[in-house]
């Protein structure tokens, strides 16, 4: 019996189109990062100032998450599409008003709206992804679109590298703090001026990106109306509650992007502390190991031809806690913890889609309401991370790999329970 196509002809512009956007929410992602040391430097803050910048992020997608699947769920996958691009762009168009006012505030405000946007388009795209085929298909499906978004965030620290950090002036704060008022008005008006151009262009792709969005056909995916099948949103909530496979998902994903998180916010520090090199140096290190991961997505969407998703799930989890390990024990042994660091990477790549494929298999139209409780596990990489960064500060920035070490563990766990049941997963 011939195999069902990943993607049939029907649904062939719809995926190509829809895929574009894991693209541009990896960009957002990965730049928005990079602010963190931009205003450091820019605004002379302390770490816990530039840390709500994070917080904003992915704060709006907890909390945009679960009305975004509510809106898809009364409206269209296509209406949560324009929403989160008109908010995406919106927030980073905004950034121009708060360049002029040079308000940290406003800027904090237009993230929340960037990334409130992304979480909309995340909340959407996803199932909207697993429903474009065979349901045997899904998770390859998802797999392929999910490969874009390390693109991306390469992408994304290219952009942040070339036209935010290298307009950033060398002074520090003790240099800014002697400045004239006037001097240091010019330099934080040139420096505010690099991120509100980088942010406003990419804002005005996004608003091209939208206007063919409301052009294209996107084919509904549902087979039935919304309102027939399923009227009340509290009777979707408590079958999902009910579901292990679902919320033994939701909390794997909460574990995994805590990991991820993790790893990538510390890579540049462990590299300079084991190689003795400077920013820009461990910023190569960390840009590695997005290459890598885009790459080695590639790979395991090609080797889920050859075994179960679930399976694959198992090995990278195993590995990345091996390699966690490897960098908390190899402590001053320069490039084996780096490398080792980087490998985690490799891994890590199949998580995210697979994790959220295996969960909403099978849940029908309670996806729609189902991925917005894998989205919101986003959170996992405010909450997380803090606390690597506390066992960072009180022992040591190799010793914090501890705690995704620990998360790895968590999505082993989920990858043997569904192994262990794989008659319904």
């Amino acid at each position: 019996m011939k195999k069902p196509a990943v993607v049939s002809k029907q649904f062939l512009l719809p995926f190509v189109l829809v895929t574009s956007l894991f693209f541009f929410w990896g960009i957002a992602n990965n730049m928005t990062d990079t602010l963190l040391a931009a205003f450091k430097r820019i605004m002379s803050m302390t770490d816990t100032q530039t840390s709500l910048i994070q917080f904003s992020f992915y704060g709006a997608y907890a909390v945009l998450a679960l009305p975004a699947a509510l809106f898809i769920k009364r409206y269209s996958y296509k209406s949560g599409i324009v929403l989160g691009l008109f908010m995406y762009a919106l927030g980073a168009i905004l950034f121009f008003p708060a360049s002029k006012a040079a308000s940290y505030t406003f800027y904090l405000g237009a993230i929340f709206i960037l990334a409130g946007g992304c979480s909309i388009l995340e909340t959407t795209a996803n199932p909207y992804i697993l429903s474009m085929g065979a349901p045997e298909t899904a998770t390859r499906r998802l797999n392929v679109a999910q490969a874009f978004n390390p693109l991306g965030s390469i992408t994304g620290i290219l952009l942040s590298t070339f036209f935010i950090q290298a307009e950033l002036n060398s002074a520090d704060a003790t240099a800014r703090a002697a400045m004239s008022e006037a001097q240091l008005e010019a330099i934080q008006a040139h420096e505010l001026g690099a991120v509100t151009g980088t942010y406003m262009t990419l804002g005005f792709v996004l608003l091209a990106v939208l206007v063919i969005m409301l052009l294209s056909h996107m084919p509904k995916t549902d087979k039935a109306s919304i309102a027939d099948e399923n009227p009340k949103s509290g009777s979707t909530i408590r079958r999902l509650a009910n579901n292990k496979r679902y919320w033994m998902g939701v909390v794997a994903q909460f574990f995994y992007v805590g990991a991820q998180i993790g790893v990538w916010s510390f890579t540049i520090r462990l590299a300079m502390s084991e190689l003795g090199i400077r920013e820009q140096a461990g910023s190569v290190i960390y840009l590695i190991s997005i290459i890598g991961f885009s790459a080695s997505r590639f790979v395991f969407t090609w080797l889920m031809k050859y075994f179960r998703p679930s399976r694959l799930l198992v090995v990278a989890a195993i590995a990345d806690i091996v390699l966690s390990l490897v960098v908390v024990l190899t402590q001053g042994m320069g490039w084996l913890p780096v490398c080792a660091l980087i490998a985690i990477s490799l891994f890590m790549s199949l998580m995210f889609p697979t994790i959220y494929g295996i969960a909403l298999d099978g849940i029908g139209d309670d996806a729609k309401i189902g991925a917005s409780g894998l989205i919101m596990a986003i959170l996992g990489g405010a909450l997380l991370t803090p606390l690597q960064a506390v066992i960072s500060d009180a022992t040591s920035i190799n010793t914090s790999y501890l705690v995704p070490a620990f998360c790895f563990l968590v999505v082993l766990l989920y990858g043997l329970y569904v192994e262990k049941h794989r008659s319904v997963a």
